[in-house]
């Protein structure tokens, strides 16, 4: 029996993958969490074999989410299921560890494939973006902009556009006001944002976040 914890902040989305998972004979989800912290204390407590990730949770968001159970327990498959139709999301968290990403709107049928191929030991990536990687691979000379950011500029990148203070991202991060301040500007300086709105707008173009 393949156990799962399923971690997304909608309550009504985690009790549909949930149904949809324990009505198969070798899945089980044995926990459900809401939140970051609680994905994490749940995933030392519960053991699970999978851990079913959203990216974007109400507290640390699903990169932070990775590194955090992995360094606690490295043999968990970390499988991302997430809006983001991102290839530069899907690159960076599967570097992170992360055994495979999926895009929500994926048929019932394909998520227990998935939970069974990175469960053996596998990779599994949604088909949309295996197409944009293969694309990518044809036109080496575009490179997304977001390329030129760190891991944690990407983190405060996502938090600055959905109107995050710096106080909050700090807190959030774990990491001083004055050192999201550097990260803010490296940011402005790498992408050549003049100001905020530029930086929403450009999320936006490039899928960080939704437009609302």
């Amino acid at each position: 029996m393949i156990k799962v914890l399923v971690v997304d902040d909608h309550e009504l989305v985690r009790a549909g993958i949930t149904m949809l998972i324990d009505a198969i004979d070798d899945i089980h989800a044995v926990a459900e969490a809401g939140t970051g912290h609680e994905a994490v204390r749940l995933c030392e407590k519960e053991k699970p074999d999978v851990v079913l990730l959203d990216l974007d949770l109400p507290d640390i968001d699903g990169f932070e989410v990775t590194q955090q159970i992995l360094a606690m327990n490295p043999d968990v498959k970390i499988l991302v299921l997430t809006m983001h139709d991102s290839e530069e999301f899907s690159e960076r968290i599967m570097k992170m560890g992360a055994a495979g990403y999926i895009i929500k709107g994926i048929s019932p049928q394909e998520l227990p494939n998935a939970i069974r191929k990175v469960y053996s030991g596998g990779k599994y990536v949604s088909s949309s973006i295996m197409e944009k990687m293969a694309f990518s691979k044809i036109d080496k000379d575009k490179e997304s902009p977001l390329q030129l950011l760190s891991d944690r500029e990407l983190q405060v990148l996502i938090r600055l556009a959905k109107g995050g203070e710096q106080s909050e991202i700090a807190d959030e991060l774990c990491i001083s006001i004055s050192t999201v301040g550097t990260y803010r500007q490296r940011i402005f300086d790498k992408l050549g944002f003049r100001n905020i709105a530029e930086l929403v707008h450009f999320s936006i173009r490039n899928k960080v976040i939704d437009n609302f």
